[in-house]
């Protein structure tokens, strides 16, 4: 009973309104294309793969090269339901993660953002 009320204190104590937060929602709002990614996760390189296929040019925010890397992938879990990497977005919103890109790539429906 104790982890799921850990978890509970966990999940509500994302602070939305946190530097970290505001960090997100503002690289949203200057970028088209965002990858929340880590140097060296194969996702996040298959998500990086495919826009690099359209020619699309895209922000990469690298999670493992900052200190507060943990609290913004809290963030992110908070807007999108989980916290794994990377976290794609188009325009502000969310679109999901590598395996996600590659089937919208594969299906054209990626391109359809850029036409």
């Amino acid at each position: 009973m104790g982890s799921v009320i850990s978890q509970i204190s966990r999940a509500s104590a994302v602070d939305m309104a946190s530097a970290q937060a505001s960090f997100v929602q503002n690289t949203l709002k200057q970028h088209k294309v965002v990858i929340f990614s880590k140097s060296s996760c194969p996702y996040c390189t298959m998500a990086k793969d495919q826009f690099k296929k359209l020619s699309v040019p895209y922000h990469v925010v690298e999670l493992d090269q900052r200190n507060d890397c943990s609290e913004i992938q809290d963030v992110l879990g908070e807007m999108t339901g989980a916290r794994t990497v990377p976290r794609c977005f188009i325009d502000g919103t969310f679109i999901g993660g590598g395996t996600d890109v590659k089937k919208m790539y594969e299906t054209g429906a990626l391109q359809k953002y850029f036409s």
